[in-house]
């Protein structure tokens, strides 16, 4: 996260950014949907290798081609969409709309959504594969790399495309059309060949609802940070919101994860264990000795000690000349522990929900999960920087 928010401060400047506000809005909402991807992806390949799918070489690598073309598939399209949704959430508040900067920003997403999947997606794969063969829960290892590997590979190839394109807006402004098109006339191959495995033909027909509504959640976050970003005196929020975002994100998606192996391990689907019944209340998921309840505790108790890790690499990076302040660092803190109490509240509860419907919460739960880090981190971080304004603990120069 650190090197991420060091490469989101320089793309702060940088023209394409400046003039094009809305890629703010689409940032969010691209990491959402890329650690969504990436995250549903491992759990299901790690659920997979924990119930013994992944112990044939064949059924392992139709499982593997299969996921990987769905993976592209809903990458081109969500990133699509989430152009799409960039584009209103921009539109609405000031009334303007520029073709131009509209079909900049959707080849710009759909590109970066393609490529970054592509690498990821097989450098994940490479992960999971690894720890099978030397021992290693792929619970533990696949969905924190998930969540936080490919965040600077997607924001560094949005940034790229999108001032590459930009530059390209005088002279030939035919590019960024013909690079949405290319990629979006791939998608058919990727149904084909994700259509011929079994373990990815049901997700291609059902596996939108969480994708897409993820990213409309992501994308209301990304509103929050453009129109944040747009204030100069609360400009700051720019360095830490990958932070906040990146480390709820992790926590949540481990514990979901872990819920998830542990229903298809000890459960039928559709049944959910004793302690699982009746009304959901918070106690629930921190107070007991199960498994489910230790990871709980300790990932709420790693919020405080890994923050403070971040903000003091941060602040020894020199990333945008924040000012430690015992307010602020309590301030922060408070509403990065709020997050993730949250957080691990709603995947206890959402997980075994969806287990009781029948749905798969490896496929399900985590773009859920993910989009409403966002979407917290976010208001609550921008709440907290309104409120340290309000009462005078001030950067004017944060975010430069």
């Amino acid at each position: 996260p650190c090197t991420e928010v060091n490469q989101l401060v320089k793309f702060y400047h940088w023209e394409a950014f400046q003039y094009i506000t809305e890629i703010f809005i689409l940032v969010p909402a691209l990491l959402g949907l890329k650690g969504n991807l990436e995250m549903t992806l491992a759990s299901r390949l790690s659920t997979a290798v924990n119930v013994g799918k992944m112990d044939s070489p064949i059924e392992k690598w139709n499982l593997i081609i299969g996921n990987l073309a769905l993976k592209q598939v809903q990458a081109t399209v969500v990133g699509f969409l989430a152009a799409v949704a960039a584009v209103v959430l921009g539109w609405i508040p000031e009334g303007k709309f520029q073709m131009s900067h509209a079909v900049l920003l959707c080849s710009s997403s759909v590109a970066t959504a393609f490529i970054a999947s592509l690498l990821q997606g097989i450098i994940m794969v490479g992960v999971i594969v690894g720890s099978k063969k030397t021992g290693i829960n792929p619970d533990n290892v696949a969905t924190p790399i998930a969540a936080s590997f490919g965040d600077l590979i997607t924001l560094a190839i949005l940034a790229w495309i999108s001032q590459g394109l930009y530059k390209c807006l005088d002279s030939y402004p035919y590019v960024s059309s013909l690079v949405c098109a290319f990629f979006m006339c791939l998608t058919p191959l990727w149904i084909v060949i994700s259509s011929k495995h079994p373990a990815s033909r049901t997700l291609l027909y059902s596996g939108w609802e969480p994708v897409i509504t993820a990213m409309v959640i992501s994308s209301i976050g990304g509103l929050i940070l453009d129109k944040t970003v747009s204030d100069p005196n609360l400009a700051g929020i720019v360095v830490y919101t990958p932070v906040i975002n990146g480390i709820g994100g992790n926590l949540v998606a481990i514990q979901s994860s872990r819920i998830s192996t542990h229903l298809h391990f000890h459960c039928a689907p559709g049944e959910v264990p004793d302690e699982a019944k009746g009304c959901y209340y918070p106690c629930r998921t921190f107070c007991g000795t199960g498994a489910n309840h230790r990871s709980a505790q300790v990932l709420f108790l790693l919020v405080i000690p890994g923050h403070l890790i971040f903000l003091y690499t941060i602040h020894l990076m020199k990333s945008g000349h924040t000012t430690l302040t015992p307010i602020f660092m309590s301030v922060y803190l408070a509403a990065a522990m709020l997050q993730v109490l949250l957080l691990l509240c709603i995947a206890d509860w959402m997980v075994h929900s969806m287990w009781r419907s029948g749905k798969d919460p490896d496929s399900f739960s985590i773009p859920y999960l993910t989009a409403l880090g966002d979407l917290l981190g976010t208001a609550l971080l921008a709440l907290s920087f309104h409120f340290l304004w309000l009462i005078g603990d001030q950067d004017s120069d944060v975010g430069d």
